[in-house]
């Protein structure tokens, strides 16, 4: 292959990014937020022989910030220079303030960038990067606040037919509220692995207090017991809590050097990051670098379409949250996209790139921009 910049083959010819908002079946929350819908920002790119296509779940306001300042950029570019055109998008953005919106728009053009990539080399992206792993663990989760306990049972049941062994509740509305609703959870699934989410509702001091109760419900992940913004007081948490549970916290973490910083203070039994939010995926491969060289494991944060591939590279990745609300939409606008079965996810490895086909046609009732 002529990999000259000069040659048109391999440049980037069209890009699009829209905004397409799917309401939630019933009302959702945590310990933090409420919402009622969920918006996917699609980046779509072609190169003279190929389209590739990655996604974030942001406001829609990314969209037109993909289109004002990243797409100048990457226009009439090599598609394979992809580390180069990540270092241009991250420096653009310098004064508008990286973490945010604007990762949350790098991440979804240096996804749509990979999947390009490996799909004008033929390849499943995870042959592109060298397969780790032939399946990966994934654990169903949307266990909202919303939830009382006879939803929440129905809920888990069903995902415990469907073969899942690990189930993630929120928490952190109501200590009392919790309590009824852990009972019931750990009576629905018998003996599989329960998880809990605080979306940092606590302060340190309340969450070990909470955790001793998780304790005698035998809940082995505690993620975001307190703010990320806060790794002392994470790290606190961890060293105070019992050694059976594990701290996981990274989903806000928007750069390699909040990745550096969480593992340094040594914050987290197990770092989330998550590949919309990120810088894409080539910041999730950075972070599972980071992973590795402090010897502990990382978990994919909800997208588990998008996760499946780069996460089937990284040495030291644990599982991929299969998050009920991300779940659903990308069953509704993906041709391939990744289902698990017996609580496992196996790519497809006769689709190239990401696996994944956007539904144009289906998704257009849902288009806000």
């Amino acid at each position: 292959m002529n990999f000259d910049k000069s040659n048109n083959a391999w440049k980037i010819t069209a890009a699009a990014a829209h905004a397409y908002c799917v309401p939630t079946e019933e009302p959702e929350a945590d310990g933090t937020l409420q919402w009622d819908n969920t918006i996917m920002v699609l980046v779509h790119l072609k190169s003279e022989s190929q389209e590739g296509i990655g996604y974030t779940y942001a406001d829609a306001v990314t969209a037109q910030f993909i289109a004002q300042h990243l797409f100048p950029l990457i226009k009439d570019e090599n598609l394979f220079d992809i580390n180069r055109l990540w270092g241009k998008m991250q420096r653009k953005v310098r004064n508008l303030g990286l973490p945010g919106i604007a990762s949350m728009a790098i991440s979804a053009v240096d996804n749509a960038l990979w999947d390009l990539k490996s799909k004008t080399l033929g390849l499943p992206l995870c042959k592109l990067f060298g397969q780790q792993h032939e399946t990966m663990q994934s654990y169903a989760s949307g266990g909202f606040t919303t939830y009382g306990p006879a939803e929440l049972s129905a809920k888990f049941q069903q995902w415990k037919e469907e073969g899942h062994k690990m189930f993630k509740m929120k928490i952190g509305r109501s200590k009392k509220e919790d309590i009824q609703r852990l009972r019931a959870a750990r009576k629905t699934i018998g003996e599989g692995q329960l998880f809990v989410d605080a979306n940092g509702a606590y302060f340190p001091k309340e969450a070990i207090e909470m955790a001793n109760i998780l304790n005698d419900f035998e809940v082995k992940w505690f993620e975001e017991p307190v703010t990320s913004d806060d790794p002392e007081g994470m790290r606190f948490v961890k060293e105070n809590i019992p050694a059976a549970i594990r701290v996981a916290s990274g989903e806000y973490g928007y750069t390699p050097g909040y990745f550096k910083n969480m593992l340094e203070h040594s914050a987290v039994d197990v770092l989330q990051a998550d590949a919309t939010r990120c810088g894409g995926i080539t910041g999730l491969l950075k972070a599972g670098e980071i992973c590795g060289a402090f010897h502990l494991p990382i978990s994919a944060h909800c997208a588990p379409s998008l996760h499946l591939h780069p996460s089937l590279s990284i040495q030291p990745m644990q599982h991929v949250e299969y998050f009920r609300d991300h779940v659903r939409i990308e069953k509704m606008f993906f041709d391939g996209y990744a289902e698990a079965r017996e609580g496992k996810l196996k790519p497809d490895l006769s689709r190239n790139g990401l696996g994944l086909d956007f539904k144009f046609k289906d998704a257009q009732k849902y288009k806000i921009t």
